[in-house]
């Protein structure tokens, strides 16, 4: 039987060739629509999250605020603010955090043969480097232990901090004076995509040990702490205990927020999720209703086949063809155009989606467009809906041409 569809469908197409080849270029023109719309929509999703992770990989970040109720016999109204000891005290008293570095913030002037420029410093600590993507280019390092234990006049740079500063030359080794006082350059940050700016993008950034920091500037208080927990399901045990180790500290009601503030970086990641889930659901709605003018476009064919072919199926039901031979034959036919298109839009979409891995998305607008990702999740849908709408372009015209009389049909002009 599937062998005579078969042959039924390459004879009906041989003699409506035009009619068959614009369904198919719809068919193919909705299903590349659909797939790519859906692929760049992925691939922006996966950029902005990237982009959130190169910020602040599931970091949760200190600061001191200002008491909110009374407690004790405190008033309310008293200044929280944060030291150094803050993060030996959390890191041996909260046992989920695997990573914690304490962070002074300020504007340094930085000299280096005629240059001379402006940009924020940091004192940060070696888990600095993991949670916030501070990778260092090949043949340099980040801070490590020692530079905090020892104090030491160590300096890391952004890429073009580093550039602006040294032009051509290579900065490892070299000596730059940071508001007057000699630092080596140990490392320069390997370039990223950065969508969530702290005081500006990190290739402006120098990074020094906190300790030298504190010793250069005499800072008492800490700008911030950042924190990073063991698991993302651990999260919220962790800031519940860090909020009762520093309120037993500082005097403050544990469900006092204002104290301490403390932000869930982990929350602007729900949020790009959230945001990306909805541009897909928008692009998957804009690109299926492209693929449903397509299959309006089939369905009308399949009326105009049954209309030409009444005396042809009056014959065949005479000479004793079923009625669900008849609904087959135009199902299938439907089904194989809407498959046909679409397998033709698949490749064609592959193509793209290859050959667009080949442009240059490191720099410019395209960073932030990120790679369209063409995964299994999208082809499966895709799918899904070419076979939905081939059975509705194909029922109605089949149910049509199955009802009808073979008497009549015979007499059909």
């Amino acid at each position: 039987m599937i062998i005579e569809l078969i042959k039924e469908f390459f004879r009906d197409m041989n003699n409506h060739r035009m009619r068959t080849t614009l369904t198919l270029v719809a068919i193919t023109w909705g299903t590349l629509s659909v797939v790519l719309l859906l692929a760049f929509g992925s691939g922006f999703g996966a950029a902005m999250r990237q982009g959130m992770v190169n910020a602040w990989n599931r970091v949760v970040i200190l600061y001191g605020g200002q008491t909110g109720k009374t407690y004790q016999g405190l008033p309310k109204g008293r200044q929280i603010n944060l030291t150094v000891d803050d993060v030996t005290l959390l890191k041996a008293a909260v046992p989920n955090i695997v990573m914690i570095s304490p962070q002074y913030r300020k504007n340094a002037e930085l000299f280096y043969g005629k240059t001379r420029l402006t940009t924020e410093c940091e004192g940060a600590g070696p888990d600095f480097e993991i949670m916030r993507a501070m990778y260092p280019e090949a043949g340099g390092r980040f801070i490590d232990a020692n530079d905090t234990k020892y104090r030491k006049r160590s300096l890391f740079l952004g890429p073009e901090i580093a550039h602006d500063l040294f032009k051509d030359e290579n900065p490892i080794g070299k000596t730059v004076m940071l508001d007057n006082v000699p630092f080596t350059v140990i490392g320069i940050m390997e370039k990223k995509l950065q969508t969530s700016m702290n005081n500006g993008p990190d290739s402006r950034r120098a990074v020094i040990p906190y300790s030298t920091f504190r010793a250069t500037y005499g800072n008492k208080y800490v700008n911030t702490i950042l924190i990073r927990g063991a698991a993302p399901n651990t999260q919220a045990r962790m800031i519940s205990d860090i909020r009762r180790v520093l309120a037993a500290k500082y005097r403050f009601d544990p469900t006092d927020e204002r104290a301490v503030g403390i932000f869930d970086t982990m929350m602007i990641d729900e949020m790009i999720k959230k945001i990306t889930l909805g541009l897909n659901i928008f692009l998957g709605v804009v690109g299926f209703f492209t693929l449903l003018i397509a299959g309006v476009g089939v369905a009308n064919v399949m009326y105009v086949v049954v209309k030409e072919r009444t005396r042809e199926i009056g014959i065949k039901m005479a000479v004793g063809a079923r009625r669900r031979y008849v609904l087959w034959q135009f199902v299938f036919e439907a089904l194989f155009i809407s498959l046909l298109g679409g397998i033709l839009g698949l490749l064609l979409s592959w193509g793209i989606v290859a050959a667009s891995g080949l442009l240059n998305t490191n720099s410019g607008a395209l960073r932030f467009l990120g790679r369209p990702i063409l995964s299994i999740g999208i082809m499966f849908f895709t799918v899904i809906v070419l076979t939905s709408i081939g059975l509705l372009a194909g029922v109605f015209p089949a149910r049509r041409a199955a009802s009808l009389d073979p008497v009549e049909s015979l007499r059909y002009e």
